[in-house]
Order: C-alpha cells, then sequence, then structure tokens
C-alpha cells in the first residue's frame, strides 16, 4: 500500500457519504417524484434525462482515489464496481481499484483527458449568446419544437427572425446536433464528433455543464464532491440557458434573458463569463484525477 493512501474509519466516512447522499437527493428526490406523477420540468429535469447518470448512482458517496474505507458499514462495496477489498493496520478495508479501472475504461479516460485539457488551454468564446436553443427550434411550424409544452416567447415568427439575424458559431456538437435541418448551414461551424476534440472551448456554456458528465464517467476515481460542485454548476447554466432561450419559462418561475436585445446580450455574457470561471477551476480538479491514474496494464 502507497504511503499517500488515507485509511478511514468508519466514523470518519460514513457522514461524509450521509452528507452527500442528502446533497444528491435534495436534487433527485424532486425529478424521481415527478416521474412517477408523469409530470415535466423544462429545466429541473434535464441532468436526469440528457446525462446518463440516474439518481441512485449520483447517491452513492465516493472517496476517490487512495483512500481506503474500513469498518463494517464497507463491506456492502464488495457488490460495487471497481472496488476492492485491502488490508490495513485497522482490519480489512476497501479502496477503489484504480487499475481495473484503467484496464476497463482506459479509451474513455484518453478521451476524457483529451477534451479536458484541450478546452482548458482555449480562450473563451463569449459572443454566442445562447443562439443554439434558438437553431434548435428555428423553422418550428415545419419542425415541430423539441419543449412541445413550452410556448416561444415570440412566437414562431418571431424566433425565426432572431435567427436569420444573428451570427451564429456554436462550437458545441451535442448542441449543434439537435438543431433543426435549415438551421444547420447557418451555424458558421459544422462540429462533429471527430472534431470535438479541437473545438471545445471554455466559453460554451453546454461544454461546462459536460463537466458533470465527465465527472462521472471518471467515477469512482472522482471524489463525489467534486461530481456534485460539477453536478451544481450544470444546475445552474441550465437554469441560464433555458431562461436566454426562445420559450417562455413564466409558469415556472423565470423570467426571460432577452438576448434579442443589447441588455440581454449583455447579461448573458456576464452570467457566461462567472459560469467560465467557476468551469475554469472544475476542469483543471477533473483533469488532475485523469493524470493521477495510471496506465493501462494491457498497453
Amino acid at each position: 500500500m502507497p504511503d499517500t493512501v488515507t485509511v478511514l474509519k468508519a466514523s470518519q466516512w460514513v457522514p461524509l457519504a450521509h452528507r452527500h447522499e442528502a446533497r444528491a437527493r435534495a436534487f433527485g428526490e424532486p425529478f424521481v417524484e415527478r416521474r412517477m406523477k408523469g409530470r415535466k420540468h423544462p429545466i429541473d429535469d434535464f441532468l436526469f434525462t440528457y446525462y446518463t447518470q440516474k439518481p441512485g448512482q449520483l447517491y452513492r458517496w465516493h472517496p476517490g482515489l487512495n483512500v481506503v474505507l474500513t469498518g463494517e458499514e464497507g463491506t456492502q462495496r464488495t457488490s460495487w464496481k471497481f472496488y476492492r477489498p485491502v488490508e490495513t493496520a485497522q482490519g480489512l478495508g476497501y479502496e477503489f481499484d484504480a487499475q481495473g479501472f484503467v484496464d476497463s475504461r482506459a479509451r474513455a479516460i484518453e478521451f476524457a483527458r483529451v477534451i479536458l485539457a484541450g478546452t482548458s488551454q482555449r480562450p473563451g468564446n463569449f459572443a454566442c449568446f445562447g443562439l443554439h436553443e434558438w437553431a434548435m427550434a428555428y423553422k418550428s411550424e415545419l419542425n415541430g419544437i423539441r419543449h412541445e409544452y413550452l410556448p416561444l416567447r415570440l412566437g414562431a415568427e418571431g424566433t425565426d427572425a432572431v435567427v436569420e439575424s444573428e451570427k451564429i458559431r456554436c462550437t458545441h456538437f451535442d448542441a449543434f446536433r439537435f438543431y433543426t435541418p435549415q438551421a444547420v448551414e447557418l451555424n458558421e461551424l459544422q462540429p462533429t464528433r471527430e472534431t470535438q476534440r479541437d473545438l471545445e472551448q471554455p466559453g460554451c456554456l453546454h461544454a461546462n455543464m459536460d463537466l458533470y458528465k465527465w465527472a462521472y464517467k471518471l467515477s469512482p476515481a472522482v471524489p463525489s464532491d467534486l461530481v456534485m460542485d460539477c453536478f451544481e454548476l450544470a444546475w445552474d447554466i441550465r437554469t441560464m440557458d433555458m431562461q436566454a432561450s426562445p420559450y417562455d419559462l413564466g409558469d415556472w418561475g423565470h423570467e426571460p434573458i432577452r438576448i434579442e436585445t443589447p441588455s440581454g446580450k449583455a447579461e448573458y455574457v456576464r452570467l457566461q463569463k462567472q459560469f467560465a470561471t467557476r468551469a475554469d477551476q472544475l476542469r483543471l480538479r477533473l483533469l488532475a484525477v485523469a493524470n493521477s491514474l495510471p496506465l493501462s496494464s494491457k498497453g
């Protein structure tokens, strides 16, 4: 066992696990309740429907690399993926199996590392004004709209007019792929999955939301407090993203950010820069975890 390993008694780590679960359930339980009642929420459902991690997975606490959990409460981790038993001076403990994780997920880890490192080194674009959401609703009379239960704030014609009058330069493939067919050619760039590693930039709301995706894809190597920091950033960004969208969220208690006006654009950029600052620190923390993982034993 390396000298840098931290051994935690149950009295030390169990309260941390409970606090994490309570933090995560504050977001997950209302979603589960809505699902059971057949209700939708345009903001609060997003992180549980767009991303693949489910509430029950989010509730599980992981200490991250080089931490051994001792005590009877740790025995349940024998059935958790990428945990292994280890002998300590305090008795049998359980730790994250870094080598097993890397051997199983080497390609995914390397892709996450490439995206995180590349994005952190590029300048941010703060002139997109959230027009990706507008491009997804362009020519809605022909295509319908993704959120069929939400009215368009400016109506179909007004939405189309905004799209046609603005410069659209979305860099994020996973936003671009939801554009309506008529909006695709209006984007100055044509992002693909293959060019994602070259185009991701730190001003992009969706790239910063995706820090949550990289956090859970790198779990259980990533400590759960970092996962939740990324989750809460993504939650805040999604709220602002939808406020700046063409949809009317008045029934959900949200005032619009009117990006079709100079003052709305200024407000969007102000918030976008605040999110980018938060994201910069989280991205570096995730990258540090990825870079701390061992090399694959499979070559």
